[in-house]
């Protein structure tokens, strides 16, 4: 017999609740959020599904649970509307109702990517917060160059430019440049890391053929989208990225505003990051698209716009395992 438990996740602990085919529970209690705590609380059941909430802690547990024998599956917080409007939050309610759900074949499912490609996300995600650091650290010596009302004549964060910033002796400012140079030195070794790495996944090497992207993109491209097989079509895809407007309709009237808050924002920092390098360097359709966007918007806008068609283009070289194609 398949049981099904549903687990409310939290740091340290977490709460369990099993039942069996008919829903009725055979086993409601708290246990540590360890391998041993999971062994444990499934110890005598040998044929369990689990169901997960996507809270902050889910990955560890989501794991475990791997490690055990068990494919659990990923509840989409925002669309557990059983657990959201109960008027009874407590650990073991939230638990059972997520046992429920899987049992009757009702669990908003949120989609998590295989063991290789969670371990490339994180290490293309670790690089896209080293490359805000190293802004950060930036920003902080521009800062402290205006308050001391130094004006090199120079870059100051080219070699010679440092040796510079270092003759003048100024504390703050030494402290900031010796953040930057290993946040730099991270970056550095990550990078030979991707060169490798890109190696491993063809379609990586795919995604490189479109001018712009390099080992670190292409690596973080297919990170964050996963199994291109999960979107039904491109837009679906960019609105993932949230690089498509948010619609305002009232009757027959129509609005378009801003480009969507709910998104992945790993996906959509990276391609604008790519249709920048992209303009500079190929006269491709998507190039003549920027121009045409920006002889309509400002250059912004237009960056978001390509970005979209950007992304759609990478929908289809990924579906059909076809190069990038300049003229269209």
């Amino acid at each position: 017999m398949t049981v099904c438990a549903g687990l409310d996740v939290h740091k340290e602990k977490c709460h369990g609740v099993i039942v069996d085919e008919d829903g009725e529970v055979l086993k409601d209690e708290e246990f540590e959020n360890s391998l041993s705590g999971v062994k444990s609380f499934f110890r005598g059941f040998h044929h369990a599904d689990a169901v997960i909430e996507a809270s902050y802690s889910w990955r560890p547990a989501y794991e475990r649970l791997e490690e055990v024998g068990i494919e659990p599956k990923l509840a989409h917080p925002n669309e557990l509307e059983a657990i959201a409007n109960s008027e009874t939050k407590t650990d073991s309610v939230d638990a059972r109702t997520l046992a429920h759900l899987l049992r009757t074949g009702f669990v908003p499912e949120a989609y998590v990517p295989p063991k290789d490609i969670r371990e490339l996300r994180d290490r293309t995600r670790l690089r896209a917060k080293l490359g805000d650091e190293k802004t950060r650290m930036k920003g902080k010596i521009r800062a402290e160059m205006e308050k001391y009302r130094i004006d090199l004549d120079r870059n100051p964060f080219t070699k010679s430019g440092k040796e510079k910033l270092e003759e003048l002796k100024i504390e703050s400012i030494d402290h900031y440049l010796a953040v930057l140079e290993t946040v730099e030195d991270r970056i550095e070794k990550l990078e030979e890391e991707f060169e490798d790495i890109v190696e491993d996944y063809e379609e990586a090497k795919l995604l490189k053929t479109l001018p712009g992207i390099g080992d670190f993109s292409a690596l973080l491209i297919l990170a964050e989208i996963g199994d291109i097989d999960r979107f039904p079509d491109p837009e679906k895809l960019c609105s993932y990225a949230g690089l498509v407007p948010t619609v305002h309709q009232s009757g027959d009237h129509k609005r378009l505003g801003s480009i969507k808050k709910e998104r992945n924002k790993f996906l959509q920092w990276i391609l604008i990051e790519c249709v920048w390098i992209h303009v500079g360097c190929s006269d491709s359709q998507l190039t003549q698209y920027y121009r045409r966007k920006k002889g309509e918007k400002d250059s912004k806008k237009a960056a978001i716009a390509t970005a979209n068609k950007m992304l759609k283009t990478i929908y289809y070289m990924l579906k059909r395992g076809e190069e990038f194609r300049p003229e269209g």
